[in-house]
């Protein structure tokens, strides 16, 4: 007979697959001896038991890649742990390239791999039919080969993490479904289920398939839709020995791997096919959906080409299961906006086994710690525009990014499902004047100007590069305009808000109103939460100004911090439009329409009027020409946007400010910028307050007395035909001393331009290589901005 439920737990885990049973196993490894995991049906019951559980450690980025290389570490450990074997096989994979771009990618991909440490290496098409001697290699063109990649069983797994669990107080209730989630004051409270009510402090929902409905259940916004996702199995083919490395055909959108002395051949076709909500019901455990032959034909004419064999193979089945899907193809894992004592680890895009190890650690320290182990800012549970929770939009949206799991990484792609969410205020000029959009948090914004068609997307030289030419030799030679409607705006007002933000900022918020300071936003080890200007507006009132993908997640984290203060904090960003007016002539077109900004002193702020509308200008510039941020009523963008182009100005896109802004050496959040960097080590540290007082302070004086150094570079390559794109390793003398985070085209300086991070300090000066594809590129080092005429740097 099972034990009752107990009447508190610290913490609730519910779901049992792996991002349950991982959560478990780690909170209770950290300590949390009462935690319990609530299962309606069996452990693994939901998508995990079909898993092709293949676990590829490189990603596309450092964390995530680090994520995976903990699964794949704590996987082969765990047997020796727990007794119980987990089916780990460790036979690599290899990556063929059928096109000349994916060659490119895979390339891409090894340079990749060599900067996080991951054995990678280039094989040519001989070498991979011998690794996969049942393949037709007659079109490939080259392989990459990953030794260290691996598979496991799943149930195998959960079983060894709930084994290794439950001796340190985990408990485990099966057949406990879960029909309500207690909350106060936005606070988690418990749970109630069919077996009773648990109260705790915080819940984990790990519900796979159905988190978008539990979450809902406590008041939050998840995102996630599940899709059909489809392999075919078949009986055992002469030629399938023993276990092969997986065979990842991306080009035909297809991984491979042998099963029980067959065949599986799985895919991720470029449209996937969505499931309404409701289809899975409670009573979906263990379950597959129906064959779908008439689907999977196109990849099964690719599998054949690919594999000749399976002209003869008997099938055994076409295996259709469901998994869950983000709309940016990035599982959620963290605190909700909406609850606290929430935590999500869901939508894990058919990479749960890979992952989950390593998220379920992270998100177990994100519980008892207040933050994961490293920066995960892209998998953040609050990164998302409520806007995306739309059902007809995720209907759209997530069978397009299930087709999007292998595509190539060209620089400038953009999905084109569930678009048009959100206009900007000059949506219509712009579309007008021939703009190009991307989208971000929602919003369509333009990238460039002057291009109606497509663009052909490619390695070398984009189709866009004389449009964005023109825009900034228009910034640099006239005047643009640069659009900033789309970052958050949040005011501060009350009687505290001085006192509130001088804790809460790094910077000096105690400037005369008037004023416009550039701060970073720290939590308590120093590192950033976000980087954000404020303008101080009256004695009582500031307006924050954050970033487009961190609307909700500054907005979070200020309102939490804020307990205690006498603030009220509201998000305007959809009341004021921001229009940049850059370029030497800034001024003069700011006179013709009325208004003379001249006396406006650099980080400074004031009220005027321009072309009849009532503005609020501020000197400061994140592309390195002379101008303004010009804040106004939304509706009135439209007329000064026409008075400000007809006086001369011209419209620029994101593309051209990336290319400004990285030539002048600006940080930006997600790049250089991250909760696993500090001010000093991203040489921001002039812009902090060395008197302490504000969060993150002591780490800060830490730092300083230790005389850790920036290690934030500037970089010019030699060759004019170089395109990076970031996180291309950076060598000095044969070692790999760095990566680019941040890459353009430096139109002002003729090369293309990058910021990076150095693992060791460098000269200014030096000479390093930067590696493209497997291309290694010389370069120079800058220890400063590449463009910067007067000398000037961001002020606070």
């Amino acid at each position: 007979m099972s034990s009752p439920l107990p009447s508190h737990a610290s913490v609730v885990v519910i779901g049992g697959g792996i991002m349950g049973c991982s959560t478990l196993y780690h909170l209770a490894k950290m300590g949390v001896s009462d935690a319990i995991l609530l299962e309606r049906n069996a452990l693994t019951s939901g998508t995990t038991w079909h898993s092709a559980a293949q676990v590829r450690a490189l990603r596309h980025s450092k964390n995530l890649t680090r994520m995976i290389q903990y699964s794949v570490d704590l996987y082969s450990q765990l047997e020796e742990e727990t007794g119980q074997n987990v089916g780990w096989i460790q036979r690599g994979s290899l990556s063929i390239a059928t096109t000349p771009d994916r060659l490119v990618h895979v390339k891409r991909q090894e340079a990749l791999a060599h900067a996080y440490g991951i054995e990678a290496t280039s094989i040519s098409a001989g070498e991979a039919k011998e690794r996969w001697p049942l393949m037709n290699a007659d079109d490939v063109l080259g392989a990459v080969w990953s030794p260290d990649d691996g598979r496991v069983s799943p149930s195998d797994v959960c079983a060894a993490l709930v084994k290794a669990a439950k001796p340190l107080g985990a408990k485990i209730f099966e057949r406990t479904g879960v029909t309500g989630i207690l909350t106060e004051n936005g606070r988690i409270k418990g749970v109630e289920t069919t077996q009773g009510t648990v109260m705790c402090d915080a819940i984990a929902l790990c519900t796979g398939l159905w988190s978008r409905e539990a979450g809902a259940m406590a008041g939050a916004e998840v995102p996630a839709l599940a899709c059909e996702h489809f392999y075919l199995l078949t009986k055992p083919i002469d030629g399938v020995v023993g276990n092969t490395p997986t065979l990842s055909d991306h080009d035909s959108h297809l991984y491979i791997r042998d099963d029980s002395g067959g065949l599986l051949v799985g895919c991720f076709e470029p449209m996937g096919k969505p499931i309404a909500p409701g289809v899975l019901n409670e009573s979906f455990e263990f379950g597959l959906l129906p064959e779908d032959w008439e689907h999977f034909e196109p990849m099964m004419e690719l599998a054949l080409n690919r594999l000749p064999a399976l002209e003869t193979a008997e099938v055994k089945m076409l295996l259709n299961g469901p998994e869950s899907f983000t709309p940016d193809g990035t599982f959620m894992l963290g605190e909700t906006a909406e609850t606290k004592g929430l935590f999500l680890g869901c939508g894990m895009n058919s990479v749960g086994l890979a992952s989950g190890g390593g998220a379920g650690m992270n998100l177990a320290h994100a519980i008892v710690h207040g933050h994961t182990a490293y920066d995960l800012t892209e998998a953040d549970a609050k990164r998302f525009a409520p806007v995306f929770n739309n059902i007809d939009h995720l209907m759209a949206r997530a069978p397009e990014i299930l087709g999007t799991h292998y595509d190539i990484a060209y620089p400038g792609k953009q999905l084109v499902t569930a678009r048009n969410l959100r206009a900007l205020p000059l949506d219509a000029e712009f579309k007008a004047a021939g703009a190009h959009m991307g989208q971000f948090y929602g919003w369509e914004r333009p990238l460039y100007f002057g291009k109606t068609a497509e663009p052909t997307l490619r390695f070398d030289k984009p189709d866009w590069f004389d449009n964005v030419a023109a825009e900034v030799k228009a910034a640099h030679e006239a005047a643009a305009i640069f659009d900033a409607s789309p970052f958050g705006k949040i005011d501060v007002t009350g009687p505290d808000a001085e006192a509130f933000l001088m804790q809460t900022c790094a910077g000096y918020m105690g400037r005369a109103p008037g004023s416009v300071i550039y701060t970073a936003v720290l939590n308590e080890r120093g590192t950033f939460e976000s980087d954000i200007t404020a303008q101080r507006i009256a004695e009582d009132h500031y307006r924050l100004f954050v970033g487009t993908n961190a609307i909700r997640r500054d907005l979070t984290w200020f309102t939490r911090a804020a307990e205690g203060f006498d603030v009220r904090l509201t998000d305007e960003t959809e009341r004021y439009a921001v229009l940049g007016l850059m370029g030497p002539e800034a001024a003069r077109i700011a006179r013709e329409l009325g208004g003379d900004l001249d006396g406006i002193g650099y980080f400074k702020q004031a009220e005027a009027t321009l072309a009849g509308v009532p503005v609020r200008a501020a000197r400061l510039s994140y592309v390195g020409e002379a101008g303004w941020e010009i804040t106004c009523n939304a509706s009135d963008a439209p007329t000064l946007y026409a008075a400000m182009t007809k006086a001369g100005a011209k419209p620029a896109g994101l593309f051209a400010q990336t290319s400004m802004r990285i030539e002048k050496g600006f940080c930006a959040m997600g790049h250089e910028l991250d909760s696993d960097v500090t001010p000093v080590e991203a040489g921001l540290d002039f812009a902090t307050r060395k008197t302490g007082g504000f969060t993150g302070a002591k780490v800060l004086a830490e730092k300083r007395a230790a005389e850790v150094s920036s290690h934030v570079i500037s970089l010019a390559i030699d060759d004019e035909g170089a395109v990076p794109l970031g996180h291309e390793p950076i060598y000095l003398h044969g070692k790999i001393v760095g990566q680019t985070s941040s890459c353009a085209f430096g139109y002002r300086i003729g090369k293309p331009v990058a910021l990076g991070h150095m693992s060791e300090p460098i000269a200014d000066g030096a000479r390093v290589q930067v590696d493209i594809a497997r291309t290694l590129y010389d370069a120079t080092v800058t220890l400063g901005p590449l463009y910067d005429p007067d000398g000037s740097r961001m002020k606070a």
